[in-house]
């Protein structure tokens, strides 16, 4: 920590010249997309995760604090995903705007429909349970499309000279996620009712989409990873269900998951976690080949 606080204190003692454009910063990829859709060319974005990491255990490295001493705005998932390194960056960034319940922060959980708030009271004994609900909302253009809007009415808060713009910019990502998702649900349409296994519980908005019936997680709790006695249960299951897939995401380990995959019949697809941004890929990119590897299953 000292040695952040130091870096970004000599950040600061640099003369910055003015910049035209809103400085934005993303916890996520995928956020980072959206932000820089509908920036509409007045905001320069950056994504703290890769799309390769978990955003549940991304390294605060003093790189990223240096991001986010620059920003005017960060944008982040919520719901506890980033609650193990988020906080440290946002106090070594020494940054008063893009603090929690600064001008400059926008947790975009508001704005989504949030699945599985559980009812009752949650602890670790039960696995990685988010208490304010399931945070990987945004494998849902639906939600995606309402995340773009909030963003853009943030940017226009803070960029009033170019608010129009911010709100053309959402309208139009509102309009080609709408196109684009028409095209999508008719390509996976063969799978609306289908029954699957993931291996975590971050499908949750991906099978409300598609109409996916989720059985059960290769997890057996989230977060804890699978045990022998589990993976039978999971293989008496999918065979008494008719399971036809097994779907996870790149950065969890496949040995299990293929096994469990092939002794049920089924398949296993990998899926992408978030577009690879800095390779300047967008967030229709994204579905798109989420969309292709559920529609080609290998």
């Amino acid at each position: 920590m000292k040695t952040l606080l130091a870096l970004v204190t000599c950040l600061c003692l640099v003369p910055v010249g003015a910049s035209a454009q809103l400085r934005v910063v993303a916890t996520t990829p995928d956020l980072a997309a959206v932000a820089k859709a509908v920036g509409a060319g007045h905001a320069e974005v950056s994504t703290l995760a890769l799309p390769t990491q978990d955003p549940h255990f991304v390294d605060a490295r003093p790189h990223l604090a240096l991001d986010l001493a620059r920003a005017d705005l960060l944008v982040a998932v919520g719901l506890d995903l980033e609650i193990g390194w988020l906080p440290t960056l946002q106090s070594g960034a020494r940054n008063a705007k893009i603090q929690v319940g600064g001008s400059g922060f926008l947790n975009c959980s508001q704005f989504a429909q949030v699945l599985e708030v559980p009812a009752t009271k949650v602890d670790r004994s039960m696995g990685d349970i988010h208490p304010g609900g399931n945070p990987h909302y945004m494998f849902d253009p639906r939600q995606a499309i309402r995340v773009g809007a909030g963003i853009g009415k943030r940017m226009a808060e803070l960029d009033p000279k170019h608010a129009a713009d911010y709100q053309r910019g959402a309208a139009r990502f509102q309009s080609e996620v709408e196109a684009a998702r028409k095209g999508w649900e008719q390509t996976l349409a063969a799978l609306r009712g289908i029954k699957v296994i993931t291996y975590h519980k971050s499908l949750s908005y991906l099978a409300d989409w598609l109409g996916l019936q989720v059985v059960e997680q290769v997890e057996p709790k989230p977060g804890i990873p699978p045990n022998p006695r589990h993976v039978a249960d999971l293989l008496g299951l999918a065979h008494a269900q008719g399971v036809k897939l097994l779907i996870q995401e790149a950065w969890y380990p496949t040995n299990t998951s293929r096994l469990i995959a092939d002794k049920a019949g089924a398949k296993l697809v990998t899926l992408p976690s978030a577009p690879d941004f800095n390779q300047g890929k967008t967030y229709l990119d994204f579905i798109n080949e989420l969309v292709g590897r559920l529609h080609s299953p290998g």
